[in-house]
């Protein structure tokens, strides 16, 4: 019950928000539609949305247009400062990551790799890696559902020493929204990141699409050290 001058969306935002802490919604859960929840409750579906806007603040829920309003699942990270790759990351973590490889193949004597990166069932990354040559001709054969890509080239006898990466806020592209399942406005992040050998030679340009209902990034700061998170939902 609402407490004596507590607005209704409030009250309803309260109660929501002890059913997901306390797992009667679970993490990456549909919540009932709008409809029924505006009934279930007494109120008109402004009031409803008012109050799942300030769960949407509170980071509880992710309102997805057009597929309907979801419990957030628990956070994940991606050290950016380490050379590691996400999914060792993730699956450190604990978390279970499934890779589905679009395509592998050589074009022009450089290895192309497409991958789709998923979290829980959901499609959350799509991902384009080139490999220069010579080394992308011993890596065709390769399973990169199971393998990470630097693990393959120190499996060679390349070992990647540094990378540069950039990553930037963006809307869903086009070639990605088949993968990752989203309408076109979808936030997203887009890194690019340029791996480099111990002779300072070009080995990996990679692009991965992110979804920023996915993922958000966090940075830790010390008086010696900036530390990189990515950091968000699966």
């Amino acid at each position: 019950m609402p407490r004596e001058g507590e607005p209704r969306y409030r009250a309803i935002a309260t109660d929501l928000a002890a059913k997901i802490r306390g797992g009667f919604y679970a993490p990456g859960s549909a919540l009932p539609a709008q409809r029924d929840l505006s009934t279930s409750y007494g109120v008109t579906l402004m009031t409803l949305r008012q109050a799942l806007r300030q769960l949407s603040d509170e980071g509880l829920i992710v309102q997805q247009p057009g597929r309907g309003t979801f419990v957030s699942p628990p956070h994940l990270a991606y050290r950016l400062g380490s050379l590691r790759s996400l999914t060792d990351d993730l699956r450190d973590q604990g978390f279970e990551v499934r890779t589905t490889v679009i395509s592998a193949a050589l074009v022009d004597d450089a290895l192309r790799l497409e991958r789709v990166r998923e979290f829980r069932g959901r499609p959350s990354i799509h991902q384009i890696s080139w490999v220069a040559p010579p080394h992308a001709a011993a890596l065709v054969d390769v399973d990169f559902t199971t393998t990470a890509l630097y693990t393959a080239l120190s499996t060679i006898g390349v070992p990647v020493v540094r990378a540069t990466e950039t990553v930037s806020p963006a809307v869903l592209p086009e070639p990605s929204q088949v993968y990752l399942r989203e309408p076109p406005n979808t936030p997203v992040f887009i890194s690019t990141r340029v791996t480099y050998t111990l002779d300072d030679t070009e080995v990996v340009s990679d692009r991965a699409v992110i979804l920023g209902s996915a993922m958000e990034i966090k940075a830790e700061r010390a008086a010696t050290a900036l530390s990189l998170t990515w950091s968000g939902f699966s």
